[in-house]
C-alpha cells in the first residue's frame, strides 16, 4: 500500500479540484438555469452530438471518476481517524478504492457505449 500512496494522494487532490471547480457549474446549469428558464436548455440532438465527441466523453469521465477517488480517500481516512478503525486498514482501503474503481469502470462503460 505504501508504494501507491502518492498516486492515491494525486487522485484525491485532482478529484477535489474537479469537485470544487466543475461541479458548481454543472449544478448551476442543470438544477437552476435550465429548469428555471434563465437559459435555453440544449436540445436532445445537440447533447447527443456533443456526447459522441471523444473530448466531451473524456471530460465527463474525469468529472465522474476523479471525485469518486476524492470521496474514497476522504472516507477512508474518516474511518481511520474519526472512527478509530485502524485495525481494519486493508479492508477499508479495498472497499473504498474498490467502490471508486467500480464507479469509474461503470462510467467508462456507459460513456464509451454511447453511439
Amino acid at each position: 500500500m505504501e508504494r501507491i500512496t502518492p498516486l492515491l494522494w494525486l487522485l484525491f487532490s485532482a478529484g477535489g479540484t474537479v469537485a470544487a471547480l466543475l461541479f458548481p457549474v454543472h449544478f448551476f446549469l442543470t438544477a437552476l438555469a435550465f429548469p428555471l428558464g434563465w437559459l435555453e436548455a440544449p436540445s436532445y440532438e445537440f447533447l447527443h452530438r456533443l456526447l459522441t465527441h471523444p473530448l466531451a466523453r473524456l471530460y465527463l469521465f474525469s468529472l465522474i471518476s476523479l471525485p469518486l477517488f476524492h470521496w474514497a480517500h476522504r472516507f477512508r481516512y474518516t474511518l481511520y481517524d474519526g472512527l478509530q478503525l485502524k485495525h481494519l486498514t486493508v479492508l477499508i482501503a479495498v472497499l473504498c478504492y474498490g467502490a471508486a474503481l467500480a464507479g469509474t469502470a461503470m462510467a467508462a462503460y456507459l460513456l464509451w457505449g454511447i453511439s
